[in-house]
């Protein structure tokens, strides 16, 4: 007795001891890289890093000024989940930290809960504290192996309505102007931008010109030099000499590194209904974003990628920026990239990343505030205009007809309501028509041929015996195609003469508890006008889930023929015989050739 009574409690442990060992992740995959590193490693790494940093620097500052934050959230941010990332991330190209898709999607979730100034100081730790717990137990659930029903036809949507969102936001900083409406769209935007632009001062338009013309030029012959952070520096200078003369421009602020504290999440249950969506639009939008460039760049590379631990990497990253007054981090396209270029080979790149960052903190924060809004505002629109990847947008657009309405639904969306809400409704498009693909099974009626094989019926053709249907299912036949399969089915058995349906069903997957009852229903309306289902090549799976369900028993048990490999046609033959016995032989001869 008492043995028996250990064994409930032994196997338990067992499925929760199986379930830990096939869940787990690993919290500190930086030991596996520093048992094999060397001075090659080092010198990729090193390099990665610092042509990170030169390009992280100047986007850290833009994305929070794109954010509606003071500019120190950028530089913290992209220092902070840079170095965490070296120490639970798995790829070496990987480059965390603030990004334009994450800062657009930050101001627009302010904006639509209405929160200004210090108000998005206050809310931006519980926030990030919340985007990161759902991100790390999302890890922990194996959620980004469902990323894959998610098509790219959404991320390419969010990201080119993020961008002209970006542009559109930073028309007035161009120009010089600002306009006191909460503005959540771009509709809203344009709208007051619009009303505003009498406002116009011809100071900035003139600087903004300057730096567009100071920029192309330095991208275009001296790619070797940091053009963003270079012309910056040369803007800087011709803004301050022209304030000598007496020009007026509007400067982002300092950052005084003294005031750099942890910061702790207010736990305020009012606020924390308010920002539960945002962080899960946040969250969902680092998951697929890192996702997207992550495996792009590690199948480049001959790699294998770890989703659900770039999750869990994440999730640390954005706890870590809810700490240290950072901004959501996310896996960032342009300086993944450049860490790609520059031959990153470990996690490590993502560390000197960081650590060049902060090095930058510490000599560079005192004098940003030398840097003109005009100016910065001028690479933040060439910076977005990155995210309109016309090749990318192309193949959305004409590959089929569902990308191209998922595409669609996603861009307005984004355009018209909260960015939030645009990932959910391209979400929620792209699930839709993935299930409706998937609910649509192949039905084509097959008949013997004169030597004993089955063809296929073609169009027109009358069927040799007119009592008889054989029906080949090919397809899912989940709760989404039930009713469709049942109705189709219906349809064949509207035919007068009709008395025996065969179904063939070697190659139909997924039944489930509404397809049972769809085939349950489908047998009583047969029964009701006099005729039999069959069914042949039931494989193990499809007989276990009929026995189960005691389907089999209204089915009857001499009506369904289990598959058999060896011979692909044997089952039917044996489901056709079961059909003379039940229209009796004087009225069909049927000549079968099969082994067996």
């Amino acid at each position: 007795m008492t043995l028996k009574s250990k064994q409930p409690w032994t196997r338990a442990k067992n499925l929760v001891r199986t379930f830990i060992a096939n869940n787990t992740l690993d919290l500190f995959p930086l030991r596996h890289t520093a048992r094999n590193y060397s001075f090659e490693h080092f010198s990729g790494d090193i390099q990665a890093g610092l042509n990170a940093a030169l390009l992280a620097f100047p986007q850290g500052i833009a994305y929070a000024m794109i954010g509606g934050l003071p500019v120190q959230y950028g530089i913290y941010g992209a220092t902070v989940a840079a170095i965490l990332g070296a120490f639970i991330g798995k790829t070496p190209f990987l480059m965390l930290g603030p990004t334009n898709a994450t800062a657009v999607m930050l101001m627009s979730s302010f904006a639509f809960l209405d929160f200004t100034g210090m108000e998005r100081v206050t809310h931006l730790p519980l926030l990030l504290g919340l985007t990161g717990l759902i991100l790390i137990i999302g890890a922990y659930l194996k959620v980004a192996n469902l990323i894959q029903y998610i098509s790219r036809s959404v991320v390419t949507g969010y990201i080119s309505a993020a961008g002209a969102l970006i542009i559109a936001n930073q028309i007035k900083n161009i120009l010089g102007f600002s306009f006191p409406e909460q503005a959540t769209t771009f509709y809203e935007i344009i709208k007051f931008t619009i009303i505003h632009s009498i406002d116009t001062q011809w100071q900035s338009l003139v600087l903004a010109v300057f730096t567009l013309g100071a920029y192309i030029p330095l991208k275009k012959y001296c790619p070797k030099l940091p053009a963003i952070a270079t012309t910056l520096i040369v803007c800087s200078a011709v803004a301050f000499g022209l304030t000598k003369l007496g020009w007026s421009f509007s400067f982002i602020n300092s950052i005084n590194v003294d005031n750099w504290d942890v910061t702790l999440p207010t736990m305020d249950s009012e606020a924390l209904g308010k920002l539960a969506s945002a962080a899960l639009a946040i969250a969902l939008l680092c998951l697929l974003e890192s996702s997207s460039v992550g495996k792009s760049l590690s199948a480049r590379a001959g790699r294998r990628f770890d989703a659900n631990q770039e999750m869990l990497n994440i999730g640390v990253a954005n706890l870590g920026c809810a700490l240290l007054s950072g901004m959501p981090a996310s896996g960032s396209p342009t300086r993944s990239m450049l860490s790609y270029k520059s031959g990153a080979r470990s996690p490590l790149a993502s560390g000197f990343n960081g650590l060049f960052c902060l090095v930058g903190v510490f000599l560079l924060g005192p004098y940003v505030h030398y840097i003109p809004e005009p100016s910065l505002a001028v690479l933040i629109v060439v910076i977005s205009l990155s995210l309109f990847n016309r090749h990318v947008i192309r193949i959305v657009t004409r590959s089929t007809s569902s990308d191209a309405t998922v595409y669609a639904i996603t861009f307005i969306g984004g355009l018209i309501f909260p960015l939030e809400t645009a990932i959910y409704f391209g979400t929620g498009a792209s699930i839709a028509l993935f299930l409706r693909k998937a609910a649509t099974p192949e039905m084509v009626e097959y008949i013997f041929d004169d030597s004993g094989q089955l063809t296929e019926l073609d169009e027109g053709q009358e069927r040799p015996h007119s009592e008889i249907s054989i029906v080949h299912v090919e397809g899912n036949l989940f709760f989404g195609a039930a009713e469709l399969f049942r109705d189709q089915i219906r349809r064949i058995c509207e035919d007068p003469y009709l008395k025996v349906v065969v179904l063939k069903i070697r190659n139909a997957y997924h039944l489930d508890a509404t397809s049972v009852m769809a085939l349950e229903e489908l047998i009583n309306y047969m029964r009701e006008h006099g005729r039999t289902l069959l069914i042949s090549e039931a494989k193990k799976d499809v007989i276990r889930i009929f026995k189960r369900s005691k389907l089999i028993d209204t089915i009857g048990r001499e009506n369904i023929f289990p598959d058999v490999s060896q011979n692909p046609t044997l089952s039917s033959a044996r489901a056709l015989k079961r059909a003379q016995e039940l229209l009796g032989p004087e009225q069909i001869k049927i000549s079968i050739y099969a082994d067996g």
